[in-house]
């Protein structure tokens, strides 16, 4: 199974990824988690996404696309995966088709959590005081909520073109949600 998971920051993409991940025994490949590391460990790509990261802004286009063709050629990614925060705009699908052209594979879902804009600020913040996390303040959330709605946002009807977008409602309980997603991909 291989899924893109699409939503706001703050709706809970990485917790239901990981559960679905669990459930059909594929990877999470997170692209903040990936950039977080490169962030951590120092190096050149880290260093300049951090600048981005920081100011609320995306990471460019090429930098992810390179980042991810070699991701998606490693050995734990045959049987599947869940993309987490990947694509984010129309330039990086379009290069991630070519990608799992070039892989010769082909998405099966790609699921979009919705939520309230309102209890999303409320739990960046609240996980911004748990983590430690620099890019959860109120004023860098609601700066990352618009660049999302302006760059992110139009993979919705990217995707729905070809079919393959499966809305799911983000607000409750984790496990109704992971149920929600697993009753409608499965």
């Amino acid at each position: 199974m291989r899924f893109i998971f699409i939503g706001p920051p703050g709706v809970g993409k990485g917790t239901q990824a990981k559960r679905i991940c669990d459930h059909f025994g594929i990877v999470h490949l997170s692209t903040g988690d990936i950039l977080r590391d490169e962030i951590s460990n120092n190096s050149s790509v880290g260093q300049s996404a951090k600048i981005f990261i920081d100011a609320g802004k995306l990471v460019p286009d090429d930098v992810l696309l390179n980042m991810m063709s070699g991701r998606l050629t490693q050995d734990d990614c045959i049987n599947g995966y869940c993309l987490d925060g990947f694509p984010r705009t129309i330039a990086q699908a379009e290069g991630l088709e070519h990608i799992l052209s070039d892989l010769n594979q082909s998405l099966d879902a790609v699921v979009s959590i919705a939520a309230d804009e309102e209890e999303l600020i409320n739990r960046l913040v609240l996980r911004g005081t748990t983590s430690g996390r620099t890019d959860d303040t109120s004023e860098i959330i609601r700066q990352r909520l618009e660049v999302y709605m302006k760059q992110t946002e139009p993979l919705i009807a990217f995707y729905e073109k070809l079919n393959m977008v499966k809305t799911i409602d983000g607000m409750g309980e984790i496990n109704d949600i992971t149920e929600r997603i697993l009753k409608t991909v499965s």
